[in-house]
Protein backbone atom coordinates (compact mmCIF):
# COMPACT_ATOMS: atom_id res chain seq x y z
CA UNK A 1 0.00 0.00 0.00
CA UNK A 2 1.16 3.54 -0.71
CA UNK A 3 1.53 4.69 2.89
CA UNK A 4 3.12 1.49 4.22
CA UNK A 5 5.62 1.08 1.39
CA UNK A 6 6.59 4.74 1.16
CA UNK A 7 5.96 5.85 4.72
CA UNK A 8 8.32 8.80 4.65
CA UNK A 9 7.18 11.52 2.30
CA UNK A 10 10.76 12.54 1.62
CA UNK A 11 11.13 9.22 -0.23
CA UNK A 12 8.58 10.53 -2.73
CA UNK A 13 9.94 14.04 -3.11
CA UNK A 14 11.26 14.68 -6.60
CA UNK A 15 10.41 11.16 -7.81
CA UNK A 16 8.38 10.62 -10.98
CA UNK A 17 5.26 8.63 -10.07
CA UNK A 18 2.93 7.26 -12.74
CA UNK A 19 -0.62 6.48 -11.58
CA UNK A 20 -2.74 4.10 -13.66
CA UNK A 21 -6.17 5.38 -12.59
CA UNK A 22 -9.61 3.84 -13.13
CA UNK A 23 -11.59 5.90 -15.63
CA UNK A 24 -14.81 4.18 -14.51
CA UNK A 25 -14.40 5.96 -11.17
CA UNK A 26 -12.73 9.31 -11.82
CA UNK A 27 -14.46 10.04 -15.14
CA UNK A 28 -17.96 9.11 -14.02
CA UNK A 29 -20.35 11.97 -14.80
CA UNK A 30 -21.89 11.81 -11.35
CA UNK A 31 -18.49 11.83 -9.59
CA UNK A 32 -19.57 11.85 -5.94
CA UNK A 33 -16.52 12.78 -3.88
CA UNK A 34 -18.17 11.29 -0.78
CA UNK A 35 -18.16 7.88 -2.47
CA UNK A 36 -15.43 5.75 -0.87
CA UNK A 37 -13.98 4.60 -4.21
CA UNK A 38 -13.83 8.16 -5.56
CA UNK A 39 -12.29 9.40 -2.31
CA UNK A 40 -9.60 6.69 -2.34
CA UNK A 41 -8.84 7.21 -6.05
CA UNK A 42 -8.37 10.97 -5.62
CA UNK A 43 -6.44 10.52 -2.37
CA UNK A 44 -3.85 8.35 -4.15
CA UNK A 45 -3.07 11.17 -6.58
CA UNK A 46 -3.19 13.94 -3.97
CA UNK A 47 -0.98 12.00 -1.55
CA UNK A 48 1.75 11.67 -4.18
CA UNK A 49 1.40 15.26 -5.35
CA UNK A 50 1.45 16.75 -1.85
CA UNK A 51 4.55 14.68 -1.03
CA UNK A 52 6.41 16.41 -3.84
CA UNK A 53 6.32 13.66 -6.45
CA UNK A 54 5.99 14.53 -10.13
CA UNK A 55 2.69 12.83 -10.93
CA UNK A 56 1.74 11.40 -14.33
CA UNK A 57 -1.74 10.02 -14.94
CA UNK A 58 -2.55 7.34 -17.49
CA UNK A 59 -5.76 5.44 -18.27
CA UNK A 60 -8.19 4.38 -21.01
CA UNK A 61 -11.56 5.94 -21.68
CA UNK A 62 -14.34 6.04 -24.26
CA UNK A 63 -13.40 8.29 -27.20
CA UNK A 64 -16.77 8.24 -28.95
CA UNK A 65 -18.01 11.41 -27.27
CA UNK A 66 -16.40 14.89 -27.55
CA UNK A 67 -16.34 15.40 -23.78
CA UNK A 68 -13.81 12.58 -23.53
CA UNK A 69 -11.11 14.15 -25.69
CA UNK A 70 -7.88 14.45 -23.73
CA UNK A 71 -8.26 18.21 -23.10
CA UNK A 72 -11.78 17.70 -21.72
CA UNK A 73 -10.65 14.76 -19.59
CA UNK A 74 -7.79 16.85 -18.17
CA UNK A 75 -10.24 19.65 -17.30
CA UNK A 76 -12.65 17.18 -15.69
CA UNK A 77 -9.95 15.54 -13.56
CA UNK A 78 -8.61 18.99 -12.61
CA UNK A 79 -12.07 19.84 -11.28
CA UNK A 80 -12.29 16.58 -9.32
CA UNK A 81 -8.79 16.94 -7.81
CA UNK A 82 -8.81 20.74 -7.51
CA UNK A 83 -5.29 20.57 -8.97
CA UNK A 84 -4.23 21.62 -12.47
CA UNK A 85 -3.94 18.61 -14.81
CA UNK A 86 -2.08 19.22 -18.09
CA UNK A 87 -2.80 16.97 -21.12
CA UNK A 88 0.14 15.57 -23.11
CA UNK A 89 -0.36 14.27 -26.64
CA UNK A 90 1.83 11.21 -26.44
CA UNK A 91 2.62 8.18 -24.30
CA UNK A 92 6.19 8.93 -23.17
CA UNK A 93 6.54 11.31 -20.24
CA UNK A 94 10.33 11.32 -20.63
CA UNK A 95 10.23 12.67 -24.20
CA UNK A 96 7.27 15.01 -23.75
CA UNK A 97 8.49 16.62 -20.52
CA UNK A 98 11.81 17.56 -22.14
CA UNK A 99 10.16 19.24 -25.14
CA UNK A 100 7.26 21.03 -23.40
CA UNK A 101 8.96 22.83 -20.51
CA UNK A 102 6.31 21.70 -18.05
CA UNK A 103 5.83 23.09 -14.56
CA UNK A 104 6.66 20.57 -11.85
CA UNK A 105 3.65 21.54 -9.73
CA UNK A 106 1.25 20.41 -12.45
CA UNK A 107 -0.07 16.87 -12.79
CA UNK A 108 0.35 15.45 -16.28
CA UNK A 109 -2.11 13.30 -18.24
CA UNK A 110 -0.82 11.02 -21.00
CA UNK A 111 -2.86 10.14 -24.06
CA UNK A 112 -5.85 7.77 -24.02
CA UNK A 113 -4.77 4.11 -24.08
CA UNK A 114 -8.08 2.70 -25.34
CA UNK A 115 -7.15 2.67 -29.04
CA UNK A 116 -3.52 1.60 -28.66
CA UNK A 117 -3.24 -2.05 -29.66
CA UNK A 118 0.13 -2.42 -27.92
CA UNK A 119 -1.64 -1.72 -24.61
CA UNK A 120 -3.91 -4.76 -24.88
CA UNK A 121 -1.09 -6.89 -26.29
CA UNK A 122 1.12 -5.99 -23.29
CA UNK A 123 3.87 -4.99 -25.71
CA UNK A 124 7.21 -4.94 -23.91
CA UNK A 125 8.50 -2.09 -26.08
CA UNK A 126 5.36 0.01 -25.52
CA UNK A 127 5.56 -0.64 -21.76
CA UNK A 128 9.20 0.51 -21.81
CA UNK A 129 8.29 3.74 -23.62
CA UNK A 130 5.26 4.34 -21.37
CA UNK A 131 7.37 3.98 -18.21
CA UNK A 132 10.40 5.83 -19.53
CA UNK A 133 11.63 8.26 -16.88
CA UNK A 134 9.27 6.86 -14.24
CA UNK A 135 10.59 5.89 -10.79
CA UNK A 136 7.43 4.69 -9.07
CA UNK A 137 4.43 2.96 -10.64
CA UNK A 138 1.12 3.11 -8.74
CA UNK A 139 -1.69 0.87 -9.96
CA UNK A 140 -5.08 2.23 -8.89
CA UNK A 141 -7.16 0.58 -11.63
CA UNK A 142 -8.53 -2.46 -9.85
CA UNK A 143 -11.23 -3.06 -12.48
CA UNK A 144 -8.45 -4.04 -14.90
CA UNK A 145 -6.60 -6.32 -12.48
CA UNK A 146 -7.82 -9.49 -14.27
CA UNK A 147 -6.22 -8.33 -17.54
CA UNK A 148 -2.62 -8.37 -18.74
CA UNK A 149 -2.05 -4.83 -20.02
CA UNK A 150 1.09 -2.89 -20.79
CA UNK A 151 -0.03 -0.10 -18.42
CA UNK A 152 -0.74 -2.43 -15.46
CA UNK A 153 1.65 -5.37 -15.88
CA UNK A 154 4.25 -4.54 -18.54
CA UNK A 155 5.43 -1.29 -16.94
CA UNK A 156 6.31 -3.07 -13.69
CA UNK A 157 9.39 -4.53 -15.39
CA UNK A 158 10.89 -1.07 -15.76
CA UNK A 159 9.95 0.76 -12.52
CA UNK A 160 11.96 0.00 -9.39
CA UNK A 161 8.92 0.40 -7.13
CA UNK A 162 5.49 -0.88 -8.19
CA UNK A 163 2.73 -0.48 -5.63
CA UNK A 164 -1.04 -0.38 -5.19
CA UNK A 165 -2.94 2.86 -4.73
CA UNK A 166 -5.50 3.43 -2.00
CA UNK A 167 -8.49 2.48 -4.14
CA UNK A 168 -6.76 -0.66 -5.45
CA UNK A 169 -5.76 -1.73 -1.94
CA UNK A 170 -9.26 -1.14 -0.55
CA UNK A 171 -10.80 -3.29 -3.33
CA UNK A 172 -8.20 -5.98 -2.68
CA UNK A 173 -9.08 -6.03 1.02
CA UNK A 174 -12.73 -6.41 0.03
CA UNK A 175 -11.90 -9.53 -2.00
CA UNK A 176 -9.92 -10.91 0.90
CA UNK A 177 -12.89 -10.30 3.18
CA UNK A 178 -15.18 -12.29 0.87
CA UNK A 179 -12.99 -15.34 1.54
CA UNK A 180 -13.39 -15.07 5.32
CA UNK A 181 -15.89 -17.43 6.95
CA UNK A 182 -16.21 -15.96 10.43
CA UNK A 183 -19.71 -14.54 9.90
CA UNK A 184 -22.41 -17.18 9.37
CA UNK A 185 -24.88 -17.84 7.85
CA UNK A 186 -23.11 -16.66 4.68
CA UNK A 187 -25.27 -16.71 1.53
CA UNK A 188 -24.43 -16.07 -2.13
CA UNK A 189 -27.15 -14.54 -4.36
CA UNK A 190 -26.28 -15.49 -7.93
CA UNK A 191 -27.71 -13.72 -10.96
CA UNK A 192 -26.90 -13.43 -14.63
CA UNK A 193 -26.26 -16.29 -16.99
CA UNK A 194 -23.39 -18.18 -18.63
CA UNK A 195 -23.14 -20.89 -15.98
CA UNK A 196 -20.71 -22.86 -18.14
CA UNK A 197 -17.96 -20.23 -17.75
CA UNK A 198 -18.67 -19.51 -14.08
CA UNK A 199 -19.00 -23.08 -12.80
CA UNK A 200 -15.44 -23.16 -11.40
CA UNK A 201 -16.39 -20.38 -8.96
CA UNK A 202 -18.76 -22.64 -7.06
CA UNK A 203 -15.91 -24.61 -5.46
CA UNK A 204 -14.86 -21.41 -3.70
CA UNK A 205 -18.42 -20.39 -2.82
CA UNK A 206 -19.45 -23.85 -1.57
CA UNK A 207 -16.45 -23.97 0.75
CA UNK A 208 -17.60 -20.79 2.49
CA UNK A 209 -21.34 -20.30 2.01
CA UNK A 210 -24.28 -22.01 3.64
CA UNK A 211 -26.74 -21.10 0.89
CA UNK A 212 -27.02 -20.37 -2.86
CA UNK A 213 -29.90 -18.18 -4.05
CA UNK A 214 -30.29 -18.20 -7.83
CA UNK A 215 -32.07 -15.15 -9.26
CA UNK A 216 -31.02 -14.93 -12.96
CA UNK A 217 -30.79 -17.08 -16.07
CA UNK A 218 -28.55 -19.53 -14.22
CA UNK A 219 -31.67 -20.48 -12.25
CA UNK A 220 -33.01 -22.49 -15.19
CA UNK A 221 -29.82 -24.52 -15.55
CA UNK A 222 -29.88 -25.42 -11.84
CA UNK A 223 -33.62 -26.16 -11.90
CA UNK A 224 -33.09 -28.45 -14.89
CA UNK A 225 -30.29 -30.29 -13.04
CA UNK A 226 -32.62 -30.69 -10.04
CA UNK A 227 -35.26 -32.28 -12.26
CA UNK A 228 -37.66 -29.32 -12.33
CA UNK A 229 -39.57 -28.89 -15.58
CA UNK A 230 -38.08 -25.98 -17.53
CA UNK A 231 -39.02 -24.70 -21.02
CA UNK A 232 -36.54 -26.16 -23.50
CA UNK A 233 -35.55 -22.77 -24.92
CA UNK A 234 -34.34 -21.64 -21.47
CA UNK A 235 -31.94 -24.56 -20.97
CA UNK A 236 -28.27 -24.20 -21.89
CA UNK A 237 -27.48 -27.83 -22.69
CA UNK A 238 -23.71 -27.32 -22.79
CA UNK A 239 -23.88 -26.28 -19.11
CA UNK A 240 -25.89 -29.32 -17.97
CA UNK A 241 -22.93 -31.28 -16.57
CA UNK A 242 -21.65 -28.17 -14.77
CA UNK A 243 -25.10 -27.59 -13.25
CA UNK A 244 -25.18 -31.22 -12.07
CA UNK A 245 -21.74 -30.79 -10.48
CA UNK A 246 -22.95 -27.68 -8.63
CA UNK A 247 -26.00 -29.53 -7.29
CA UNK A 248 -23.83 -32.46 -6.12
CA UNK A 249 -21.27 -30.10 -4.61
CA UNK A 250 -23.97 -28.24 -2.68
CA UNK A 251 -25.40 -31.49 -1.36
CA UNK A 252 -21.97 -32.76 -0.31
CA UNK A 253 -21.21 -29.50 1.53
CA UNK A 254 -24.73 -29.09 3.00
CA UNK A 255 -25.25 -25.87 1.07
CA UNK A 256 -28.93 -24.99 0.65
CA UNK A 257 -30.05 -24.23 -2.92
CA UNK A 258 -32.93 -21.81 -3.45
CA UNK A 259 -34.32 -21.19 -6.94
CA UNK A 260 -37.32 -19.04 -8.00
CA UNK A 261 -40.67 -20.71 -7.37
CA UNK A 262 -42.58 -18.32 -9.64
CA UNK A 263 -42.00 -15.71 -12.35
CA UNK A 264 -43.71 -12.74 -13.86
CA UNK A 265 -44.02 -13.69 -17.53
CA UNK A 266 -44.77 -11.70 -20.67
CA UNK A 267 -46.89 -13.01 -23.52
CA UNK A 268 -44.80 -13.21 -26.69
CA UNK A 269 -47.57 -12.12 -29.05
CA UNK A 270 -48.81 -9.34 -26.76
CA UNK A 271 -46.05 -7.68 -24.69
CA UNK A 272 -48.59 -5.71 -22.66
CA UNK A 273 -49.91 -8.89 -21.03
CA UNK A 274 -48.14 -9.99 -17.83
CA UNK A 275 -49.00 -12.98 -15.66
CA UNK A 276 -47.45 -14.90 -12.75
CA UNK A 277 -46.64 -18.57 -13.41
CA UNK A 278 -45.14 -21.24 -11.10
CA UNK A 279 -41.58 -21.89 -12.22
CA UNK A 280 -42.38 -25.47 -13.24
CA UNK A 281 -45.52 -24.54 -15.20
CA UNK A 282 -44.60 -21.71 -17.56
CA UNK A 283 -47.08 -21.95 -20.42
CA UNK A 284 -46.08 -22.01 -24.09
CA UNK A 285 -46.01 -18.54 -25.61
CA UNK A 286 -44.91 -16.89 -22.35
CA UNK A 287 -41.39 -15.80 -21.35
CA UNK A 288 -40.13 -15.02 -17.81
CA UNK A 289 -39.16 -11.39 -17.24
CA UNK A 290 -38.94 -10.99 -13.45
CA UNK A 291 -39.07 -12.77 -10.09
CA UNK A 292 -42.57 -13.56 -8.86
CA UNK A 293 -44.02 -12.61 -5.44
CA UNK A 294 -43.62 -16.10 -3.93
CA UNK A 295 -39.96 -16.16 -4.99
CA UNK A 296 -39.25 -12.80 -3.37
CA UNK A 297 -41.03 -13.82 -0.19
CA UNK A 298 -39.01 -17.03 0.07
CA UNK A 299 -35.75 -15.18 -0.62
CA UNK A 300 -36.58 -12.62 2.06
CA UNK A 301 -37.31 -15.41 4.55
CA UNK A 302 -34.01 -17.17 3.82
CA UNK A 303 -31.93 -13.99 4.11
CA UNK A 304 -33.50 -12.72 7.33
CA UNK A 305 -30.99 -14.36 9.69
CA UNK A 306 -27.91 -14.01 7.47
CA UNK A 307 -24.77 -12.36 8.82
CA UNK A 308 -22.98 -12.12 5.47
CA UNK A 309 -24.29 -11.90 1.88
CA UNK A 310 -22.68 -11.51 -1.53
CA UNK A 311 -24.92 -10.63 -4.49
CA UNK A 312 -23.21 -11.08 -7.84
CA UNK A 313 -24.93 -10.87 -11.23
CA UNK A 314 -28.17 -9.18 -12.32
CA UNK A 315 -31.76 -10.28 -11.72
CA UNK A 316 -32.27 -10.51 -15.46
CA UNK A 317 -34.22 -12.91 -17.66
CA UNK A 318 -35.18 -13.11 -21.32
CA UNK A 319 -35.95 -9.62 -22.67
CA UNK A 320 -36.39 -8.25 -19.15
CA UNK A 321 -34.35 -5.03 -19.16
CA UNK A 322 -37.36 -2.87 -18.26
CA UNK A 323 -38.71 -5.23 -15.61
CA UNK A 324 -36.75 -4.37 -12.47
CA UNK A 325 -39.28 -4.74 -9.66
CA UNK A 326 -37.70 -7.98 -8.43
CA UNK A 327 -34.19 -6.47 -8.40
CA UNK A 328 -35.46 -3.32 -6.65
CA UNK A 329 -37.30 -5.40 -4.05
CA UNK A 330 -34.16 -7.49 -3.44
CA UNK A 331 -32.15 -4.28 -3.05
CA UNK A 332 -34.56 -2.99 -0.41
CA UNK A 333 -34.33 -6.30 1.46
CA UNK A 334 -30.52 -6.05 1.50
CA UNK A 335 -30.65 -2.38 2.48
CA UNK A 336 -32.72 -3.29 5.54
CA UNK A 337 -30.44 -6.20 6.46
CA UNK A 338 -27.33 -4.01 6.19
CA UNK A 339 -28.73 -1.81 8.95
CA UNK A 340 -29.07 -4.88 11.18
CA UNK A 341 -25.35 -5.80 11.23
CA UNK A 342 -25.43 -8.01 8.13
CA UNK A 343 -22.27 -7.63 6.04
CA UNK A 344 -23.29 -7.22 2.38
CA UNK A 345 -21.29 -6.97 -0.84
CA UNK A 346 -23.03 -6.23 -4.14
CA UNK A 347 -21.19 -6.95 -7.39
CA UNK A 348 -22.00 -5.76 -10.92
CA UNK A 349 -22.98 -2.54 -12.67
CA UNK A 350 -26.74 -3.06 -12.61
CA UNK A 351 -26.93 -4.17 -8.97
CA UNK A 352 -24.61 -1.36 -7.84
CA UNK A 353 -26.77 1.22 -9.64
CA UNK A 354 -29.89 -0.04 -7.86
CA UNK A 355 -28.12 0.02 -4.50
CA UNK A 356 -27.02 3.64 -5.03
CA UNK A 357 -30.65 4.58 -5.76
CA UNK A 358 -31.98 2.86 -2.62
CA UNK A 359 -29.02 3.44 -0.31
CA UNK A 360 -29.61 5.41 2.88
CA UNK A 361 -27.09 7.22 5.04
CA UNK A 362 -27.15 4.24 7.45
CA UNK A 363 -26.34 1.68 4.75
CA UNK A 364 -23.10 -0.30 4.97
CA UNK A 365 -23.35 -2.11 1.63
CA UNK A 366 -20.04 -2.62 -0.20
CA UNK A 367 -20.17 -2.28 -3.99
CA UNK A 368 -17.89 -3.72 -6.68
CA UNK A 369 -18.98 -2.61 -10.14
CA UNK A 370 -16.75 -4.85 -12.24
CA UNK A 371 -18.05 -8.40 -11.88
CA UNK A 372 -15.40 -9.88 -14.21
CA UNK A 373 -12.63 -9.33 -11.66
CA UNK A 374 -14.61 -11.06 -8.93
CA UNK A 375 -15.57 -14.07 -11.09
CA UNK A 376 -11.88 -14.58 -11.90
CA UNK A 377 -11.03 -14.35 -8.19
CA UNK A 378 -13.78 -16.82 -7.28
CA UNK A 379 -12.42 -19.26 -9.89
CA UNK A 380 -9.17 -19.30 -7.93
CA UNK A 381 -7.20 -17.57 -10.66
CA UNK A 382 -4.40 -15.18 -9.81
CA UNK A 383 -5.10 -11.63 -10.95
CA UNK A 384 -2.21 -10.39 -13.14
CA UNK A 385 -2.60 -6.77 -12.05
CA UNK A 386 -2.41 -7.80 -8.40
CA UNK A 387 0.57 -10.11 -8.88
CA UNK A 388 2.52 -7.37 -10.68
CA UNK A 389 2.58 -4.85 -7.82
CA UNK A 390 4.69 -5.01 -4.69
CA UNK A 391 2.22 -5.78 -1.93
CA UNK A 392 2.23 -6.66 1.71
CA UNK A 393 1.67 -10.34 2.57
CA UNK A 394 -2.15 -10.56 2.79
CA UNK A 395 -2.38 -12.68 5.95
CA UNK A 396 -1.32 -12.06 9.52
CA UNK A 397 1.39 -14.52 10.57
CA UNK A 398 1.20 -16.11 14.01
CA UNK A 399 4.90 -16.70 14.68
CA UNK A 400 4.12 -18.37 18.04
CA UNK A 401 2.30 -21.17 16.23
CA UNK A 402 5.11 -21.59 13.68
CA UNK A 403 8.22 -21.72 15.89
CA UNK A 404 8.71 -23.17 19.37
CA UNK A 405 10.77 -20.05 20.22
CA UNK A 406 9.96 -17.07 17.95
CA UNK A 407 12.48 -14.90 19.79
CA UNK A 408 15.40 -16.79 18.19
CA UNK A 409 17.30 -15.09 15.39
CA UNK A 410 15.93 -15.68 11.90
CA UNK A 411 17.50 -17.00 8.68
CA UNK A 412 15.54 -16.44 5.45
CA UNK A 413 16.17 -18.34 2.21
CA UNK A 414 14.59 -16.47 -0.73
CA UNK A 415 13.56 -18.85 -3.51
CA UNK A 416 13.90 -21.90 -1.27
CA UNK A 417 12.89 -24.39 -3.99
CA UNK A 418 12.51 -27.94 -2.70
CA UNK A 419 13.82 -26.82 0.70
CA UNK A 420 16.76 -29.24 1.09
CA UNK A 421 19.17 -26.46 2.10
CA UNK A 422 16.81 -24.93 4.65
CA UNK A 423 15.64 -28.25 6.14
CA UNK A 424 19.21 -29.43 6.72
CA UNK A 425 20.23 -26.07 8.16
CA UNK A 426 17.27 -26.22 10.58
CA UNK A 427 18.37 -29.69 11.77
CA UNK A 428 21.96 -28.55 12.39
CA UNK A 429 21.26 -25.11 13.93
CA UNK A 430 18.60 -25.57 16.59
CA UNK A 431 19.38 -22.14 18.07
CA UNK A 432 18.15 -20.38 14.93
CA UNK A 433 14.77 -20.22 13.16
CA UNK A 434 14.62 -20.77 9.40
CA UNK A 435 12.09 -19.41 6.91
CA UNK A 436 11.84 -20.35 3.23
CA UNK A 437 10.04 -18.00 0.83
CA UNK A 438 9.11 -19.74 -2.43
CA UNK A 439 6.70 -18.75 -5.22
CA UNK A 440 5.94 -22.37 -6.24
CA UNK A 441 3.04 -23.46 -4.03
CA UNK A 442 3.47 -27.18 -4.77
CA UNK A 443 7.09 -27.11 -3.59
CA UNK A 444 6.05 -25.27 -0.42
CA UNK A 445 3.40 -27.89 0.38
CA UNK A 446 6.03 -30.65 0.05
CA UNK A 447 8.39 -28.72 2.32
CA UNK A 448 5.67 -28.23 4.93
CA UNK A 449 4.97 -31.97 4.80
CA UNK A 450 8.66 -32.59 5.53
CA UNK A 451 8.54 -30.11 8.44
CA UNK A 452 5.62 -32.07 9.91
CA UNK A 453 7.10 -35.50 9.12
CA UNK A 454 10.45 -34.79 10.79
CA UNK A 455 9.01 -32.78 13.67
CA UNK A 456 11.08 -29.67 12.87
CA UNK A 457 10.12 -26.85 15.24
CA UNK A 458 12.52 -24.18 13.97
CA UNK A 459 11.72 -24.28 10.24
CA UNK A 460 8.83 -23.06 8.09
CA UNK A 461 7.95 -22.24 4.46
CA UNK A 462 5.58 -19.67 2.95
CA UNK A 463 4.26 -19.67 -0.62
CA UNK A 464 4.71 -16.09 -1.77
CA UNK A 465 6.43 -13.78 -4.20
CA UNK A 466 9.24 -12.57 -1.94
CA UNK A 467 10.03 -9.69 -4.29
CA UNK A 468 6.69 -8.20 -3.29
CA UNK A 469 6.16 -9.45 0.25
CA UNK A 470 9.57 -9.82 1.93
CA UNK A 471 9.31 -6.59 3.90
CA UNK A 472 5.80 -7.16 5.27
CA UNK A 473 6.54 -10.77 6.26
CA UNK A 474 9.95 -10.35 7.88
CA UNK A 475 9.23 -6.99 9.52
CA UNK A 476 6.53 -8.68 11.64
CA UNK A 477 9.00 -11.26 13.02
CA UNK A 478 9.76 -10.62 16.73
CA UNK A 479 13.44 -11.65 16.62
CA UNK A 480 16.46 -10.41 14.66
CA UNK A 481 17.12 -11.18 11.00
CA UNK A 482 20.73 -12.41 10.92
CA UNK A 483 21.10 -14.12 7.54
CA UNK A 484 19.46 -13.93 4.10
CA UNK A 485 20.42 -16.31 1.31
CA UNK A 486 19.58 -16.10 -2.40
CA UNK A 487 20.80 -19.09 -4.36
CA UNK A 488 20.66 -19.56 -8.13
CA UNK A 489 17.72 -17.18 -8.74
CA UNK A 490 15.84 -18.08 -11.89
CA UNK A 491 12.07 -17.63 -11.45
CA UNK A 492 11.13 -18.08 -15.12
CA UNK A 493 12.84 -20.81 -17.11
CA UNK A 494 11.07 -20.09 -20.40
CA UNK A 495 11.27 -16.35 -20.96
CA UNK A 496 14.79 -14.92 -21.23
CA UNK A 497 13.61 -11.34 -20.60
CA UNK A 498 12.25 -12.43 -17.20
CA UNK A 499 15.30 -14.37 -16.02
CA UNK A 500 16.70 -13.29 -12.64
CA UNK A 501 14.03 -10.60 -12.35
CA UNK A 502 13.41 -11.64 -8.73
CA UNK A 503 16.37 -9.53 -7.57
CA UNK A 504 14.89 -6.05 -7.81
CA UNK A 505 15.86 -2.85 -6.07
CA UNK A 506 12.81 -2.95 -3.78
CA UNK A 507 13.77 -6.42 -2.50
CA UNK A 508 17.42 -5.51 -1.95
CA UNK A 509 16.47 -2.37 -0.02
CA UNK A 510 14.02 -4.38 2.12
CA UNK A 511 16.70 -6.98 2.93
CA UNK A 512 19.27 -4.34 3.87
CA UNK A 513 16.78 -2.37 5.98
CA UNK A 514 15.63 -5.39 8.01
CA UNK A 515 18.97 -7.16 8.40
CA UNK A 516 20.50 -6.79 11.87
CA UNK A 517 23.89 -5.04 12.23
CA UNK A 518 26.65 -7.55 11.37
CA UNK A 519 24.01 -9.71 9.66
CA UNK A 520 25.00 -11.70 6.57
CA UNK A 521 23.76 -11.95 2.98
CA UNK A 522 24.84 -15.09 1.11
CA UNK A 523 24.54 -15.06 -2.68
CA UNK A 524 25.49 -17.75 -5.16
CA UNK A 525 24.77 -18.81 -8.73
CA UNK A 526 26.09 -21.27 -11.26
CA UNK A 527 25.96 -18.49 -13.91
CA UNK A 528 28.85 -16.04 -13.49
CA UNK A 529 27.00 -13.19 -15.22
CA UNK A 530 24.13 -13.57 -12.76
CA UNK A 531 26.49 -13.63 -9.76
CA UNK A 532 28.26 -10.49 -11.01
CA UNK A 533 24.91 -8.77 -11.52
CA UNK A 534 23.75 -9.71 -8.02
CA UNK A 535 26.98 -8.35 -6.53
CA UNK A 536 26.64 -5.07 -8.44
CA UNK A 537 23.00 -4.65 -7.45
CA UNK A 538 23.64 -5.20 -3.74
CA UNK A 539 26.44 -2.66 -3.82
CA UNK A 540 24.30 -0.19 -5.80
CA UNK A 541 21.16 -0.45 -3.67
CA UNK A 542 22.71 -1.47 -0.34
CA UNK A 543 22.63 2.14 0.92
CA UNK A 544 26.35 2.01 1.72
CA UNK A 545 25.78 -0.50 4.51
CA UNK A 546 27.27 -3.64 2.91
CA UNK A 547 30.82 -4.97 2.71
CA UNK A 548 32.11 -8.19 1.20
CA UNK A 549 33.23 -10.33 4.10
CA UNK A 550 36.97 -10.30 4.89
CA UNK A 551 37.56 -7.92 1.97
CA UNK A 552 36.70 -10.73 -0.41
CA UNK A 553 37.85 -9.93 -3.96
CA UNK A 554 37.43 -13.37 -5.52
CA UNK A 555 34.53 -15.82 -5.39
CA UNK A 556 34.27 -18.01 -2.29
CA UNK A 557 35.67 -21.44 -3.09
CA UNK A 558 33.52 -23.33 -0.59
CA UNK A 559 30.00 -23.09 0.70
CA UNK A 560 30.54 -21.47 4.15
CA UNK A 561 27.67 -23.44 5.74
CA UNK A 562 28.69 -26.92 4.67
CA UNK A 563 25.10 -27.44 3.49
CA UNK A 564 24.39 -27.52 -0.23
CA UNK A 565 21.15 -26.84 -2.02
CA UNK A 566 19.82 -29.45 -4.44
CA UNK A 567 20.81 -27.38 -7.48
CA UNK A 568 24.26 -26.68 -6.04
CA UNK A 569 24.86 -30.44 -5.69
CA UNK A 570 23.74 -30.98 -9.27
CA UNK A 571 26.11 -28.28 -10.59
CA UNK A 572 29.13 -29.56 -8.63
CA UNK A 573 28.47 -33.17 -9.60
CA UNK A 574 28.78 -32.27 -13.26
CA UNK A 575 32.08 -30.51 -12.52
CA UNK A 576 30.82 -26.95 -13.06
CA UNK A 577 31.78 -24.04 -10.75
CA UNK A 578 29.60 -22.10 -8.32
CA UNK A 579 30.07 -18.33 -7.92
CA UNK A 580 29.60 -17.38 -4.26
CA UNK A 581 29.91 -14.26 -2.13
CA UNK A 582 29.05 -13.17 1.41
CA UNK A 583 28.09 -9.63 2.41
CA UNK A 584 28.11 -8.30 5.96
CA UNK A 585 26.00 -5.36 7.08
CA UNK A 586 28.17 -2.85 8.87
CA UNK A 587 27.23 -1.92 12.41
CA UNK A 588 27.97 1.77 11.78
CA UNK A 589 25.78 3.86 9.44
CA UNK A 590 27.64 5.52 6.61
CA UNK A 591 26.13 8.18 4.43
CA UNK A 592 25.97 7.40 0.74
Amino acid sequence: MLQTQLTMREELFGKVAMVRFDSNILLRRECDKKNQSVYNATYTIKYLHEAGANVILVSDWNMNTPEFHIESVADFVSEVLQIQVVPLHGSSFNKLSKTNGLEKENILLLENLSNIKEEVANSLEFARVLSSGVDIFVNDSFSNSHKVLASTVGVTRFCYVCIAGFHFEERLCLLKNLAEESRKPYVAILGGGNLYDKAASFQFLASRCQGFVFVGMMSFQVMHALGVSVPRNLVDHKAFNEALDIVRLARDRNVQILYPKDFWCRKKCDPTQLQVFPSHEISDGWVPVDLGPASLEEICSMLTNCKKIIWIGPVKFTDSSKYTYGASKLTRILEQLSQNSCEITVVGTMASKLVRQEKSSLSLINMVENASVLWEFLKGRKLPGVMAVDRGYPFEINWNSIYSDPAQSLVVDIGSGNGLFLLEMARRKQDLNFLGLEINEKLVLRCLDSIHQFGIKNGYFIATNATSTFHSIVSSYPGELVLVSIQCPNPDFNKPEHRWRMLQRSLIEAVVDLLAPNGKIFLQSDVEAVAIRMKEQFFRYGKGKLDLEHGQSEWLEENPFGVRSDWERHVLERGAPMYRMMFTKSSDIRKV
